[in-house]
């Protein structure tokens, strides 16, 4: 097989080309942003001007403080806001939940909604935008949050630039869900009061050199990402197939981002199908990159209900702008194998 196939774009997806041009220029011309002569102050302006367009590409008005990627983002927030408790949903990210060892955990139902009238009072409460595995979208809770006193820290490293930004207090978001640079990501804040300084750079709440030739790589691929337009048709493409050939769609009423979609053929583990996708030329994942490595079945299909075994049959599917037609028949025609596979076992 000469041409491959990438459906795996929830874990990472291509640094877009305007990304890429961007960062050349900056690193052709770098200096400290920190540095007082003529060039570092060129290389804070350049700084400054990326956060001001991202915000603007995001339509947030508050507060950008530039991190290196979603995890540390999640990592500042949970450790240094003013709150005296945490709680997170049952189907976070392994960075939360790695982040909060001891925060209360708010239960998920099967359709992946989770439940915050289990949260504590006078708590900051991460629940995310869109799940990295199933896709599911969570509803606007922040008033309901602030209403117990609390904060709503909103991981929206999959929905950024997809969909609008929640009403959250903190909202995470990364470049390269979204066509920037691995190694950035930026925590919004409301109001800068909620978070404990500690000195250094980014208006005192993060030290270390600042990364000017991401950050600008950042804005120009939320500026030049593509339509999303004919991702909704893509997906409902692959429902319909899946299901015709036997397999069943996670969290299929819920909500869903078209760009996420996860599935289980029942009686073929994830990993054999993983290895005959890859074999044809397709790249798909089990669950979250972060977790698709290891034994463990799917902390996030756990909570909502499916049992060890069959979460072990779920793989997840991801889409891009740059998706096309093509793309997906070919990820049909294989899944069509290896379901025929099965049913001749």
């Amino acid at each position: 097989m000469t041409d491959h196939i990438y459906l795996d774009h929830a874990a990472t997806t291509p640094v877009l080309p305007a990304a890429r041009m961007a960062m050349a220029e900056a690193l052709a011309h770098w200096a400290n942003p920190s540095s007082p002569h003529a060039g570092g102050r060129a290389a804070r302006a350049a700084l400054e001007g990326a956060r001001t367009r991202i915000k603007a590409a995001l339509d947030w008005p508050h507060h950008l403080i530039f991190t290196s990627g979603a995890s540390e983002a999640l990592g500042l927030a949970l450790g240094r806001a003013a709150l005296p408790a945490r709680a997170i949903g049952a189907t976070e990210h392994d960075a939360v939940r790695r982040a909060a060892p001891d925060a209360t955990v708010l239960p998920a139902d099967p359709a992946g909604l989770i439940d915050i009238g289990a949260s504590p009072e006078c708590a900051l409460v991460a629940v995310q935008t869109a799940n990295s595995e199933t896709g599911v979208i969570q509803p606007d809770i922040g008033d309901a949050i602030r209403a117990r006193g609390g904060a709503w820290l909103a991981d929206a490293a999959q929905s950024a630039g997809k969909l609008p930004l929640p009403d959250a207090d903190l909202i995470v978001v990364s470049a390269h869900k979204l066509g920037g640079p691995p190694g950035i990501g930026a925590l919004l804040v409301r109001d800068l009061a909620l978070l404990r300084p500690t000195g250094g750079q980014e208006q005192g709440y993060r030290g270390g050199t600042e990364n000017v030739p991401a950050a600008l790589g950042f804005a120009a691929a939320l500026e030049t990402r593509g339509s999303r337009a004919h991702l909704p048709a893509l997906r409902m493409r692959l429902d319909e197939a899946v299901r015709a050939l036997g397999g069943t769609i996670v969290a299929e009423a819920s909500p869903r981002l078209p760009e996420i979609a996860s599935y289980r053929l029942p009686g073929v583990a994830a990993a054999a199908q993983l290895i005959a996708l890859d074999l044809a030329g397709i790249a798909v994942s089990a669950g979250s990159a972060c977790s698709s490595g290891s034994l463990r079945p799917s902390a996030v299909l756990t909570a909502m209900g499916w049992n060890e075994a069959e979460a072990r049959e779920v793989i997840r599917v991801s889409l891009a702008p740059e998706t096309g037609d093509g793309e997906i028949a070919r990820f049909i025609d294989a899944y069509a194998r290896l379901a025929s596979r099965r049913a001749a076992a």
